[in-house]
C-alpha cells in the first residue's frame, strides 16, 4: 500500500460562518442574503449577512423587550457587566487583531494597539456608569416650600449607525456610552468592514450583557439605517457612520416621532480620549419635586 507524504496532505480550513446578533441569538438573515466582505487590497475574507428590514424591526423588538431590565439594573451592575466585556476582549486580542488588520489594511503590530485601545475605550466606558448621574445630577435651588432633585435617566432604543472607516474602535466609541448610560441599541455594522463587529456579538453573547441589549446587523448602512430612523419605537440615533447626504434624510425621518439625532461629528483620531459628549446625548433629565414641611413641635423642617 503507497504512503503519502504529509509534505503532500493539504488540510481544507475551517471558514468561520458570520452571523447577526439579535436578541442574544445569532440568526441568519432572515432574507437568506449574503455579500461578500474584502480587505484591503480586494482579497475575500467572508460573506456576511445581508441584513433585511425585517431583521431592522425584530432587533428593534428585541431591543425594546431588553430595555426595561438593563435601565434599572444598577449603575454599578452595568459598570460590572462593562468590565467583563472588556475582559473578555483582552482574551481574544489576537482575533480582533488579525480582523482589523484584515479590515482596515494595517499592519498587527498597528492593529493591535486599535484592539488594546477598544479595551480600554470599553473600561473607561465601564467606569463612567455609577458616576455620570452625579455629572449631570443633583438639587437644584429653588425659591419656595419645596426642594427639588434632577437626574439622568436612559433614552430608550438607540439605532447605532457605525463608523466607516473604524471598524472596531469607532464602533465601540459609538456603542458602549449608549448602554453604559442604560439604553439599549441597534447597530448598523460598517458596510466594508463588518467581521470586528459581528464577532463583537459573540463576545457579549458569552459576557454577562443580556440579550437584546446589543443588537448587530451587517449588510447595506441606508438599506437598514432608513427603516430604523423611520421606526416609532426607536426612540433615538447616532449618525455617526451616516454621509452628508444619507444623514440629511435619516434626520428627516427621525422628526417623524422626535427621536433624539447625534449629527456626524468628523473624528481626526478615534483613540483619543473621549469627553462625555456620547454619554449624554442619549440621556433625559427626570427632575422630581417634594414639599418642605415641619418635623415637629420645634418648628424644623427639611
Amino acid at each position: 500500500m503507497s504512503t503519502v507524504d504529509k509534505s503532500e496532505q493539504q488540510r481544507l480550513s475551517v471558514f468561520k460562518t458570520y452571523k447577526l446578533y439579535v436578541g442574544g441569538k445569532f440568526p441568519r438573515s432572515e432574507s437568506g442574503r449574503v455579500y461578500e466582505v474584502s480587505d484591503s487590497k480586494g482579497k475575500w475574507l467572508a460573506n456576511a449577512p445581508l441584513s433585511s428590514r425585517k431583521d431592522a424591526r425584530d432587533a428593534v423588538v428585541a431591543a425594546r423587550k431588553a430595555f426595561g431590565g438593563w435601565a434599572g439594573a444598577t449603575a454599578y451592575n452595568r459598570g460590572q457587566v462593562l468590565y467583563r466585556v472588556a475582559e473578555m476582549l483582552e482574551g481574544r486580542k489576537g482575533q480582533f487583531t488579525h480582523e482589523v488588520a484584515d479590515a482596515e489594511g494595517l499592519s498587527k503590530s498597528k492593529a493591535a494597539e486599535q484592539v488594546e485601545a477598544t479595551i480600554d475605550r470599553w473600561v473607561w466606558y465601564a467606569g463612567w456608569t455609577d458616576k455620570i448621574a452625579q455629572v449631570l445630577g443633583g438639587g437644584n435651588p429653588v425659591a419656595g416650600p419645596y426642594f427639588n432633585l434632577s437626574s439622568p435617566e436612559p433614552t430608550g432604543v438607540v439605532a447605532v449607525v457605525a463608523p466607516q472607516q473604524s471598524s472596531f474602535l469607532g464602533l465601540v466609541s459609538v456603542l458602549a456610552p449608549v448602554i453604559a448610560t442604560g439604553s439599549t441599541a441597534v447597530v448598523v455594522a460598517s458596510e466594508k468592514a463588518p467581521l470586528p463587529a459581528l464577532s463583537l456579538g459573540e463576545v457579549l453573547a458569552t459576557s454577562d450583557v443580556p440579550g437584546g441589549v446589543v443588537n448587530v446587523l451587517s449588510g447595506g448602512t441606508a438599506e437598514l439605517a432608513a427603516p430604523l430612523a423611520a421606526h416609532q419605537d426607536v426612540n433615538a440615533i447616532d449618525l455617526a457612520g451616516a454621509d452628508e447626504a444619507l444623514a440629511k434624510e435619516l434626520e428627516i425621518a427621525a422628526a417623524d416621532n422626535l427621536k433624539r439625532v447625534l449629527r456626524p461629528q468628523p473624528v481626526d483620531d478615534w483613540s483619543a480620549t473621549p469627553g462625555i459628549d456620547r454619554m449624554t446625548a442619549f440621556l433625559e433629565t427626570k427632575t422630581v419635586w417634594h414639599p418642605t414641611g415641619s418635623l415637629g413641635a420645634s418648628g424644623s423642617s427639611y
